[in-house]
């Protein structure tokens, strides 16, 4: 692959505060014009990988590129060139939405002759058309949240960094944030984006797994799925919250999780926990159920991958 077709690359990246490591030596590469997902729960390292690369932290050990500049020896000039939208409201509460974009146009040094055209630009992305004189404050968390994205655009990076963009807003605002991220990927604008629904995950063209400091998984959404090497079974039954635990002590059953009102199980032959499911149910009185094989969702992935984990590292210990 050409080395220009890399946006961001990380080699042996390393965090630590204190004794605590943060982040685990990590490696990857994010080519130009994609949506790369940073998943991970919270806590995983996800905001401090982010910051690194963002050049507002230095890393403990490692290396890393983005946009082509040294994020250690040229966390400026990757300031310069790229946007960067944090998991916490970034704006003036107390401007006006025309105020905070006419603000960050002075931050970012926008020429005259193109502020009127980046300020329609913001105003569109956040779709505040004829809200510009409303007090930021007044505005609902998900327009808050476009705001802050327009004005992380507004000198118009060609990387933009969005750390946990979607959190506390509502399933609606989640899915047109995405439609305005999928619409910056198709003008080539290369989306590093950090989230901790897994269902956004859909939405990348490729993601990583970071849990603990590590990262434990890396592919497509496909590839995701399919390197999954169990089968997973979903059972609907009434009250499945309370069958979860004696359900998941069946034989045969590698792990088994709720999944909205049902439960989905990880089984390492379908053939035998699917019959030995239903006589379990059956004898134990739980009235109508269905018990079926499915693909896995990335939810399913990602929790397989964590017990995964989670098992090795306890035998290491």
């Amino acid at each position: 692959m050409n080395q220009n077709s890399i946006a961001v690359s990380v080699e042996k990246l390393e965090k630590k505060f204190g004794q605590f490591t943060a982040v685990n030596k990590i490696d990857f590469e994010v080519k130009q014009g994609e949506i790369f997902g940073f998943l991970g729960p919270n806590g995983a390292g996800k905001s401090t990988t982010i910051r690194m690369l963002c050049g507002i932290i230095p890393p403990t050990s490692g290396s890393g590129q983005v946009g082509g500049y040294d994020i250690i020896k040229e966390q400026y000039k990757i300031k310069q060139h790229i946007g960067y939208m944090s998991q916490k409201f970034s704006l003036y509460n107390d401007l006006t939405v025309e105020e905070n974009i006419n603000f960050y146009c002075g931050i970012y040094k926008i020429p005259p002759s193109e502020k009127k055209e980046r300020f329609d630009a913001a105003i569109h992305t956040a779709g505040l058309e004829g809200m510009e004189s409303r007090l930021t404050a007044t505005l609902a968390g998900g327009w808050k949240q476009r705001l802050a994205l327009g004005c992380a655009l507004l000198h118009k990076p060609n990387i933009i960094f969005l750390d946990e963009p979607t959190s506390g807003v509502d399933p609606i605002t989640r899915a047109n944030f995405w439609s305005v991220i999928k619409e910056l990927a198709s003008r080539g604008v290369t989306v590093f984006v950090t989230t901790h629904y897994m269902d956004e995950a859909e939405n990348c063209n490729r993601m990583v797994l970071i849990y603990r400091g590590t990262i434990i998984a890396a592919g497509t959404p496909g590839e995701m799925k399919t390197s999954m090497k169990n089968e997973v079974l979903e059972i609907v039954v009434l009250n499945s919250q309370g069958w979860l635990e004696r359900i998941s002590r069946i034989e045969g059953i590698k792990e088994a999780a709720l999944f909205g009102a049902a439960i989905h199980v990880v089984v390492y032959d379908s053939a035998k926990a699917i019959p030995a499911i239903k006589e379990f149910l059956n004898k134990e009185g739980a009235g109508e159920f269905n018990v079926n094989k499915i693909l896995p969702s990335l939810e399913d992935v990602f929790v397989s991958a964590i017990e995964s984990y989670d098992h090795t590292e306890s035998k290491k210990n």
